[in-house]
C-alpha cells in the first residue's frame, strides 16, 4: 500500500479512535446476566459487531421486536458509562495530521447515534462525517457502512483506508474495496501497533 494512494480515512470508533473496551465489556457482562447468557460466550463474538447481530447469535430465533429491544437494552447500559472512555494512543496526533494534509476522514461505527456522540464527546473527537448503525440497513461485516462513509466524503472506497481493531470491521472494509489497517494483532494491508505508527506512515 502506497500512502499516496490514500485519499480519505474511514475509522471504526470503539477500540480504534476511542478506548472504550472496558465499558463495552461491562455492558455486555451486565446484559448477559440479565438475559441468562454466558458472558464469555457473548464477549467472544461481540467486539465490533452491531448489538442486534450479537443478540441474534447468542439468542437465535427471537421475534424481531424482542431482538430489537434486547439490542436497545445493551446500548442503554452504555450511554452513561463514560468514566474511563478516552482517545486511543495517537488518535489526536493522527487526526491533526490528516487535517494538515487535507485528507478527509469519517467514523463508521456499529454504535447508535446517541452512544457514538457520547463516546466521541468523551474522547474529544468531533467527526464531520459519522455513520452509525442507524444510518444503514446492514452492519459489519457487510460493507454498507464503509461504502456510505466513502460516499459522504466524496471519495471512492477503493481510495480509502479503513482503520479497524475488529475482524468483522476488517471484513467490511475489504468487502468495500478499501485498503485496511489493522490494530490489535489482526491482519490487514497494514498491521499497526497503534495510531502513532499510522501517523508516521502517512
Amino acid at each position: 500500500m502506497n500512502p499516496r494512494d490514500i485519499h480519505a480515512v474511514l475509522f471504526d470508533m470503539d477500540g480504534t479512535l476511542v478506548d472504550s473496551d472496558a465499558a463495552v465489556e461491562r455492558a455486555w457482562t451486565t446484559w448477559s446476566a440479565e438475559y441468562g447468557v454466558d458472558a464469555q460466550r457473548v464477549l467472544a463474538v461481540a467486539h465490533g459487531s452491531p448489538a442486534e447481530s450479537v443478540v441474534e447469535l447468542v439468542l437465535p430465533g427471537l421475534e424481531p421486536t424482542v431482538r430489537a429491544a434486547a439490542a436497545a437494552r445493551q446500548h442503554e447500559l452504555q450511554y452513561d458509562d463514560l468514566s474511563d472512555v478516552v482517545p486511543t494512543p495517537g488518535a489526536h496526533e493522527l487526526l491533526d495530521l490528516l487535517a494538515k494534509r487535507g485528507l478527509p476522514w469519517a467514523v463508521v461505527t456499529s454504535a447508535d447515534q446517541r452512544l457514538a456522540d457520547a463516546r466521541l464527546g468523551a474522547a474529544g473527537i468531533e467527526p464531520k462525517v459519522l455513520v452509525t448503525i442507524e444510518d444503514i440497513a446492514q452492519g459489519k461485516p457487510h460493507p454498507e457502512g464503509y461504502l456510505r462513509g466513502a460516499e459522504l466524503l466524496g471519495v471512492p472506497a477503493t481510495a480509502c483506508l479503513v482503520v479497524e481493531d475488529a475482524e468483522v470491521g476488517l471484513q467490511a472494509g475489504k468487502a468495500a474495496g478499501a485498503y485496511t489497517a489493522a490494530l490489535k494483532g489482526l491482519d490487514g494491508d497494514l498491521k499497526l501497533t497503534d495510531l502513532h505508527q499510522l501517523a508516521a506512515l502517512l
